[in-house]
């Protein structure tokens, strides 16, 4: 006998659940120097490829979003390379629109990277060769800027054109939320900091790990038990493996990521189960690299390059695992690929999404 509850059946009703299940809300980012509008957002099925666009909010260059720890609030960067550049907080609503809150200047040029940290918000700023904290309101709201911790340039750097100055490229917070893990595309180092909102400096650099000269660090992505943290470096073209040990990182691998030499390594991506890791490259050859990465010590195995359109700049990989979807910038879409879940490999699904220069993919749940 089939039970039923109000008019609807129970099997029908789980089929409901699980189809709603499947949708998630996705926001994209995106350079607005032609004609974006700004963040746009989406639903996103996580189980057929699927998306649909809703609604786009003004936005000046949001190049970089992030969510709250509860979802509720979205924020971006304002990237213009101005000193207008700032850090701005939308309410998502019920039906997953943008209400602008607040908008503070980050004083600190090319903000690319926005994370949020125990209730506080931090910006990577490129230009700047600096980070900036902002403390939140119980909402969510953006309160006011507590700290920007310039980074001076420390030594003679190989590239003399992009590592001119220190360039902070993200901020990245451990998984047991102790530290704040940064990359200095500039010199050559990452930063472990903390941050206490109730310190008279609340940022405060507890360890720094130099990397070999002329790589320029940029991106930096935890393994899901957080053992194990891996880092791209843009200059160089290679993805770093390191044991975490607290506030260290020790060095366990490096391998190449950027067959072409590129110089434009970009973004850095690990499945929901642990097995895979992606990397991005722009400027020859563009595509994502493909590892698998061993069970028991973390070390990577390349076993595939993907291309892509043209300046893959960021991606993300669906909850469920599925899929990995790329926002070519230069191409105008975003790419959505399906991922074997054996392998690892990507295939093209063609479901192409078009807009005006994506360059961050942002999924909830």
């Amino acid at each position: 006998m089939t039970l039923s509850l109000g008019g609807i059946t129970l099997a029908m009703a789980s089929l409901l659940s699980m189809t709603q299940q499947a949708w998630l809300p996705m926001y994209v980012g995106t350079y607005t120097a032609t004609d974006s509008k700004g963040i746009y957002y989406y639903q996103f099925n996580q189980d057929n490829g699927e998306a649909k666009e809703l609604s786009a909010t003004p936005a000046s260059n949001p190049s970089y979003l992030a969510f709250s720890a509860d979802k509720r609030t979205l924020y971006a960067v304002n990237e213009s390379d101005t000193d207008a550049d700032g850090a701005q907080a939308f309410a998502i609503g019920e039906t997953g629109q943008l209400q602008p809150l607040s908008s503070y200047p980050t004083d600190g040029k090319a903000p690319c990277y926005i994370q949020s940290f125990n209730d506080m918000i931090l910006t990577a700023n490129y230009n700047g060769g600096s980070i900036a904290l902002f403390s939140c309101q119980p909402e969510g709201d953006l309160k006011g800027k507590l700290q920007t911790l310039e980074f001076p340039l420390t030594g003679p750097a190989p590239d003399k054109k992009r590592q001119n100055a220190a360039h902070l490229h993200c901020v990245v917070p451990s998984p047991d939320k102790k530290y704040i893990f940064a990359c200095d595309l500039g010199n050559d180092c990452i930063y472990t900091l903390t941050a206490n909102p109730t310190d008279a400096t609340p940022l405060t650099v507890v360890n720094r790990t130099d990397l070999k000269a002329g790589s320029g660090p940029r991106h930096l992505t935890f393994a899901p038990n957080g053992e194990y943290a891996y880092v791209i470096t843009e200059l160089s073209g290679e993805v770093l493996v390191f044991k975490v040990s607290d506030k260290e990182l020790q060095l366990q691998q490096t391998i190449d990521c950027d067959p072409a030499d590129a110089r434009g390594s970009a973004d850095i991506r690990i499945t929901p189960d642990g097995r895979f890791l992606y990397a991005s490259n722009r400027l020859k050859n563009d595509g994502i690299s493909i590892y698998a990465i061993h069970p028991t010590n973390g070390t990577l195995r390349l076993i595939g390059y993907q291309t892509t359109g043209v300046h893959p700049r960021n991606f993300a990989i669906t909850p469920n695992g599925k899929f990995l979807l790329c926002a070519c910038r230069d191409s105008n879409r975003i790419e959505v690929y399906a991922i074997n879940e054996e392998t690892g490999l990507l295939t093209n699904t063609h479901q192409d999404i078009q807009l005006p220069m994506p360059v961050c993919v942002l999924l909830g749940e």
